[in-house]
């Protein structure tokens, strides 16, 4: 299978870089083909052109993940929860990257997605603890990449983990966490 991996964190040494690491060990060990973004890395440009709305696209590394988004198998998002939703420069990727005649089309006006992907994991990080945040603002990390953007693309089967609190949490479960990382991978990804 090919699977795009797309990190949405601007610290290396963070516990998104060790969630998108242990995803890329964990993908490559079972064979897959892995195409790894760390967004902040690249430097990728998050703001949309017009241009790039009404003709084509001139950015050779949005092309690459236009592309790559395309030809994926399986589609794996790892962020932290940044006021109920990603940093703007994942934000910025969903805008530049899903887009209409790649990602989807309208058929007699209604949606329907395009891409090949048939499973998307979703991870999130954040520093509220859970039940907290759920009591006050629900889940909108889960409608947000479910149902209004890897479902409307045409992803099946998709599941968003969130790990909390991560600012308070100890390194056991961090290494906790990291194992649950691994065994969703492999069951979501298993040949």
């Amino acid at each position: 299978m090919k699977v795009s991996i797309i990190l949405g964190h601007q610290h290396q040494g963070s516990f998104n870089h060790a969630i998108a690491n242990t995803i890329q060990e964990t993908l490559q060990a079972a064979g897959h083909t892995v195409c790894f973004h760390d967004l902040y890395a690249e430097k990728f440009d998050a703001i949309l052109p017009h241009e790039e709305i009404v003709g084509p696209v001139t950015d050779p590394l949005v092309q690459q993940h236009l592309d790559e988004i395309a030809a994926a198998d399986g589609i794996v998002i790892v962020h932290p929860n940044w006021w109920a939703m990603p940093p703007a420069i994942l934000k910025g990727w969903i805008d530049r990257v899903m887009r209409q005649g790649v990602a989807y089309k309208f058929v007699d006006g209604a949606p329907k997605g395009l891409l090949k992907a048939t499973a998307a994991l979703v991870f999130t990080t954040s520093n509220t603890p859970e039940a907290i945040e759920k009591q006050w603002f629900g889940d909108p990390l889960e409608n947000l990449w479910t149902t209004c953007i890897l479902r409307y693309v045409g992803v099946p089967n998709v599941e968003r983990t969130n790990y909390a609190s991560v600012i308070m949490s100890k390194p056991e479960e961090r290494t906790a966490w990291l194992a649950d990382v691994k065994a969703r991978v492999a069951k979501a990804f298993s040949a």
